[in-house]
């Protein structure tokens, strides 16, 4: 289209003469694709709500490897042929594998979608903004499914999601001794750090819910953890879990673990006990296996002793340190016993020797690693150490000297030994020298 400027008219011969309005571009094709489904200008994700897919931006599957139990995940698609034209209504088709059940809705945001009854599900619709809503089968079972949807026969989605069961098991793991009449806790026993919303998490044990097919379950609040009443004692008298409990599914997250910790009467000890673990949403209990729960006081003398009685420059050396309360039982593993001294000939400390924060282990033992040698090399000989956990030597405890030998390990051979060996050697052939004469002879 095109019209009359100041300067020019268009006519039929020469429209150009005027200014161009408005064109429509037509293309010629060999054979029409529209109406056909196109990859390229289709979409297909993983969601975990019901919000519809963007038509113009790029969507991504969920970053979320599972969901929890009772949650559904929803799968959005946006089905266009090769000229971004929705596809017209058709046979929306999506099957679940695995007993999961699935739902399906066109032309909306999935908000109103309710869960369906079967593992196939069929409806006529477009390719608008669709949804399938995908659940467990059997209410509580784990499940991962393979779900596949297609429009008019045609594969147009094929997406795997998981969906975790209920708690079916609580480990424990990590568990300390402690201290007589409470439950303090320290920083050192376990580490934990802010590995989870809330900061600082101390405690005496660590526990992990799993389902039955051995997913991580996250709890829904510490309250759902008590003691088994059954195995209380005098000797442990409760059990409980720290209020920032897990919040990670992942096997290499520290926050898949919740903390807990158990509380002491006033004599030495220990008792097998359980933790029980109630699921809100269905009362369902279930308890860990029992556990040795330790009690003692704190570290009031030590003994200490190597690995071996001899070592060879470049091996490793390892020195045992081990706790007793006033009463002789192995010391808990949440009181330091305080800093130390060590002098320890021709090793290198590979580890820590002089922290105040160090912590025994549940058996009331510390271990220290040495690597035989030093930059100057390795004299061969008897040695004696010296190990001052000062704190304990100034009350009532022992300075510990333990013994050990050191070897060079060389192969080189001194000249004493050739000369000792070519004396032999010579010796050796007199005697050969006699015996072949005397046989001579006797001829």
């Amino acid at each position: 289209m095109y019209y009359t400027s100041n300067t020019s008219v268009p006519t039929l011969a020469s429209p150009g003469n005027g200014v161009l309005g408005g064109n429509i571009t037509v293309t010629v094709v060999a054979a029409s694709s529209g109406g056909s489904y196109s990859a390229a200008y289709s979409s297909c994700a993983t969601k975990t709500d019901t919000t519809a897919l963007s038509q113009t931006a790029a969507n991504a599957d969920s970053t979320q490897a599972q969901v929890a139990n009772g949650s559904p995940w929803y799968i959005g698609f946006i089905l266009r042929d090769v000229y971004a034209a929705y596809l017209a209504d058709g046979n929306l088709v999506a099957t679940a594998t695995n007993g999961a059940i699935v739902s399906i809705a066109e032309n909306g945001d999935g908000s109103a979608l309710a869960s369906g009854t079967g593992s196939t599900v069929v409806q006529y619709g477009n390719g608008n903004a669709g949804q399938v809503k995908v659940v467990q089968g059997t209410a509580g079972a784990p499940v991962t499914t393979t779900v596949t949807i297609s429009y008019n026969g045609t594969t147009v989605c094929t997406k795997t999601v998981k969906i975790v069961g209920a708690a079916a098991s609580v480990e424990i793991s990590d568990v300390a001794t402690v201290d007589l009449g409470g439950n303090d806790a320290v920083p050192g026993w376990l580490d934990e750090g802010s590995l989870v919303t809330g900061g600082q998490r101390n405690g005496h044990y660590r526990v992990l819910l799993k389902d039955s097919a051995g997913n991580i379950v996250n709890p829904a609040t510490a309250d759902t953890f008590s003691m088994d009443a059954a195995t209380t004692t005098t000797t442990v008298t409760a059990l409980t879990v720290n209020s920032n409990y897990a919040t990670s599914t992942s096997s290499s997250s520290g926050a898949r673990f919740s903390v807990g910790t158990f509380t002491c009467g006033p004599v030495a000890g220990s008792s097998a006990v359980k933790l029980k673990h109630t699921t809100a949403a269905t009362g369902v209990t279930i308890s860990s296996p029992a556990f040795t729960a330790r009690c003692a006081d704190d570290p009031y003398t030590y003994t200490a002793s190597w690995d071996k009685a001899s070592y060879t420059a470049g091996e490793i050396a390892t020195l045992s340190v081990k706790f007793l309360d006033s009463k002789g039982n192995a010391a808990n593993s949440v009181d330091t016993p305080g800093p130390v001294t060590m002098v320890t000939p021709f090793l290198t400390a590979v580890t820590s020797t002089g922290s105040a924060s160090m912590l025994p282990n549940a058996a009331g033992i510390k271990t220290y690693t040495f690597t035989v040698g030093t930059t100057s090399g390795v004299t061969a000989g008897s040695y004696v150490s010296i190990v001052d956990f000062t704190n304990l030597t100034a009350v009532a405890a022992e300075k510990q000297t333990p013994s050990y030998k050191l070897g060079t390990g060389s192969s080189d051979v001194t000249f004493t030994e050739v000369l000792k060996s070519v004396v032999a050697l010579i010796a050796s052939i007199n005697k050969q020298i006699q015996a072949l004469q005397k046989l001579i002879l006797r001829r």
